[in-house]
């Protein structure tokens, strides 16, 4: 049971500062509480943390435009940030984590904002059909964390220069552009800001929870500095490279997916996976299950069946195998 509301305001608008801020917190948060934390990134592109950046944004844009790229710990697609989005997380251990009472508090902060909001499908949260707040998901140990994004007044001009979503993912939205299936509060409340929305959530989940909001203390700075400089890495951002000999591209119920691997005398050596689906665990599960597997169907999907459910792991094995065997 929840006993305690703790409110972080994040005095950041760097991206690897309010990323490492988040995990702070996470790995701080007490047993019976809950902390909600908001934070706004100035000009960043933040991928899922299994998505690849080459083919989720268009780098060289960004680069020329100072726009920051930043990967979450949490799974699901890419966003584009800046300081008309406030971002929200809520932390919590699992013993107490419940999305329909987070999705309660971010409904009615809108309502009290004068803008309507929808939960719909697995990770949105839509006004008048269209959607101003993507949602996903982080858990380790006895701890998870959800968050999410609510735009207030984004520019959405931004949208089609620094995302490239792929052309699956589009038509399985039915839609013709990233643009035009999101929306601004702002153009149901014109005199709506960030700030004011915070403010908002906050009233929310103190009426909803019952309970008296707790700021935190802020965090010291060495802390934020080490986990800065792990989350801006090369290495973090891009990952490690190596030779892949096969690829293979999809998209399914439960996520769009790159998978390569490499073959060597009809043994899968290595192999790596990309994707958007909200289980940040599948890639690092996907690269322990299928290394050393024999490069056939049937040894794939024992090998896979392992780690994922029986649908995931014939998705992916007939995506592999469906042309060669």
């Amino acid at each position: 049971m929840i006993e305690k509301l703790y409110i972080y305001n994040s005095c950041f608008s760097d991206p690897y500062k309010n990323l490492a801020t988040e995990k702070i917190l996470f790995d701080s948060c007490e047993k019976n509480s809950l902390i909600l934390y908001l934070w706004q990134n100035k000009n960043t592109v933040v991928i899922g943390k299994n998505q690849n950046p080459v083919s989720e944004c268009n780098l060289s844009q960004m680069k020329k435009e100072g726009i920051c790229l930043a990967r979450r710990l949490s799974g699901g697609g890419a966003v584009y940030h800046d300081m008309g989005n406030l971002n929200f997380t809520f932390i919590c251990h699992k013993e107490n984590y419940d999305l329909s009472l987070n999705m309660k508090i971010i409904s009615e902060a809108c309502h009290m904002a004068g803008t309507p909001a929808e939960v719909s499908g697995r990770n949105d949260i839509l006004a008048e059909g269209k959607k101003f707040s993507g949602n996903a998901f982080y858990n380790s140990g006895d701890k998870t964390y959800h968050h999410g994004t609510i735009l207030v007044n984004s520019d959405f001009t931004a949208l089609g220069k620094y995302l490239t979503p792929s052309k699956l993912k589009l038509q399985a939205k039915g839609v013709k552009s990233v643009r035009s299936r999101v929306v601004n509060l702002c153009e149901f409340n014109p005199s709506l800001t960030t700030e004011k929305m915070a403010e908002y959530i906050t009233k929310a989940a103190k009426e909803i929870l019952e309970l008296l909001p707790i700021n935190l203390p802020p965090i010291e700075k060495h802390l934020i500095q080490e986990l800065e400089k792990e989350y801006s890495s090369q290495e973090f951002l891009y990952g490690s490279t190596a030779p892949y000999n096969l690829e293979y591209k999809d998209k399914f119920s439960w996520g769009e997916v790159q998978i390569y691997v490499y073959v060597e005398k009809g043994h899968i050596k290595k192999g790596k996976i990309y994707t958007d689906a909200m289980d940040s665990s599948i890639a690092e599960k996907f690269e322990k299950t299928i290394a050393e597997a024999a490069f056939n169907s049937n040894s794939v999907r024992n090998a896979l069946e392992k780690a994922f459910p029986c649908d995931i792991a014939e998705d992916i094995t007939k995506l592999i195998f469906e042309k060669i065997e």
